[in-house]
């Protein structure tokens, strides 16, 4: 998912990605290669902390990863398939739909 910044900021990106379109960027140009464990993702990424709402709130791969009920991925779209339910649920849990309307018309 990605959502606009304010437009008054031109330093800033045109979009800001989180959830399954942040961990997506961060499997872009990775020596990664499926199928592959967990514990080879983190690895390989570092284990990034990957934004999962558009205020900026993220969490570390490990700890996302920690919370599905699979070690082994047969490809990228699996990884991102089976993540996107815990990206979502973080995601309510930060203030929901009333948080993201806010960041969408500021001040």
């Amino acid at each position: 998912m990605a959502v606009r910044p304010p437009s008054n900021d031109d330093d800033k990106p045109d979009a800001v990605d989180f959830g399954i379109a942040a961990m997506d960027a961060h499997l872009e140009g990775a020596d990664l290669t499926f199928p592959a464990t967990a514990d080879e993702i983190v690895q390989a990424l570092g284990d990034p902390e990957v934004d999962y709402d558009p205020s900026g709130n993220a969490v570390a791969l490990s700890t996302v990863l920690e919370h599905v009920d699979r070690d082994r991925f047969d490809s990228r779209q699996e990884l991102l398939d089976v993540l996107h339910p815990e990206f979502e649920s973080l995601r309510r849990s930060s203030g929901g739909v009333v948080s993201w309307l806010k960041s969408l018309f500021p001040g």
